[in-house]
């Protein structure tokens, strides 16, 4: 019986971040990254003092060849999906402890499909 509420509560917390990301308006989400803007280049390409994201979505955290990574980051096994990101986004410090993202996080959920969905756009 606890299994199946688990998976019960499981399906429904995926399906509602699902549906809020899925919901995500892209032209606020570009007005939210401009705080990103401090680390992250705006088209994505180049690294700055955070990673480009350019093709960030599929790709393996920490992969980039030409970026300085944190350990805790490569170690991490994480495949960038917009779940994954809105993880990351909500507390990048308690998803992967010792990252070396000075970032407190983007506890809104709103905000964050907003931007996930900017990004999904901007950054193929």
């Amino acid at each position: 019986m606890m299994v199946r509420l688990t998976i019960v509560v499981t399906a429904t917390v995926i399906l509602v971040t699902s549906v809020a990301l899925a919901e995500g308006d892209p032209k606020r989400g570009e007005k939210i990254f401009e705080n990103c803007r401090a680390c992250h280049t705006a088209d994505g390409k180049a690294n700055e003092v955070g990673p480009g994201l350019h093709g960030v979505f599929g790709r393996k955290a920490g992969e980039r060849d030409d970026f300085r990574y944190s350990p805790a980051l490569k170690r991490s096994g994480i495949i960038w999906t917009p779940q994954t990101m809105n993880d990351f986004l909500a507390d990048p410090q308690k998803m992967v402890p010792a990252n070396r993202m000075p970032y407190d996080g983007l506890p809104n959920a709103g905000d964050r499909a907003d931007l996930i969905m900017y990004m999904l756009q901007v950054f193929k």
